[in-house]
């Protein structure tokens, strides 16, 4: 059975001479895999289609789905949105494809998490048009909102009675917890301000100043609380590379 859907492209490799397989973060079934044959063959014989599958594209497809099989088929893909800026810009090019690894990370199961689907879409097309301060808050939130989504939301405010986060527990609380696992002081007032961001609202997170030291902070704190509520997290390789291209 054939069905419609959007999807982003998380990961592709190399199927024989002219196919590829292809993981694909989909509207309709969350995570699944294809194969996609002839993208290799030569430019003269057919355009080439290598291209819609690079990490972070976002496609319209209509592709096969069987329930139980572990690779699927597509039947027809096409562009659903152009980047226009995110392939020549550096900063903008590293954001998405920390996007992506955190989903690759994040999503073990293949069901479909459809808040976090629309959610991804816009921050991926936020790479592509937001402010540079959008772009530098971009990845704490969308970090914050990733987790949200698949249950493990922030609870509580920061204040001067609740000044520390708890990332074991995921709350601000009023007394230092007896272990390392935290944020305090301006990285956990600063995520707290970011919270308060519904997603419909996301192209506003560049009017949080944020330094990059704050973010750096920031961003470790949140891959450390995201390995403390996924099992095998593991750790994203994508994560001292956007630290160092922000902070340049």
């Amino acid at each position: 059975m054939v069905f419609t859907t959007n999807g982003i492209v998380l990961r592709t490799t190399r199927y024989g001479e002219t196919s590829i397989i292809t993981q694909i973060y989909t509207e309709l079934f969350g995570i699944q895999s294809y194969i996609v044959k002839g993208v290799h063959q030569s430019k003269r014989r057919k355009p080439a289609q290598a291209i819609y599958f690079e990490p972070g594209a976002i496609l319209a497809l209509e592709v096969y789905h069987q329930q139980q099989k572990q690779l699927q088929f597509i039947k027809a893909f096409d562009w659903n949105y152009i980047y226009k800026n995110v392939l020549t810009d550096v900063k903008r090019h590293t954001v998405t494809l920390y996007i992506v690894e955190l989903l690759q990370h994040s999503l073990q199961q293949p069901e479909a998490h459809t808040e976090l689907f629309y959610l991804t879409e816009s921050a991926l097309q936020l790479t592509d048009t937001g402010d540079a301060a959008t772009i530098a808050n971009l990845p704490i939130y969308f970090t914050l909102q990733t987790a949200a989504t698949l249950g493990f939301q922030i609870q509580g405010q920061y204040t001067s009675v609740t000044p520390w986060l708890d990332l074991q527990e995921g709350f601000y609380v009023a007394e230092q917890p007896n272990h390392v696992y935290l944020m305090e002081n301006e990285s956990a007032k600063a995520t707290a301000l970011l919270l308060q961001i519904p997603p419909e609202q996301i192209s506003s997170i560049g009017t949080i100043a944020l330094n990059k030291n704050t973010r750096r902070i920031i961003l470790h704190a949140l891959q450390l609380y995201l390995s403390l509520h996924i099992p095998g997290f593991g750790k994203l390789k994508s994560l001292d590379i956007l630290q160092e291209i922000l902070s340049a």
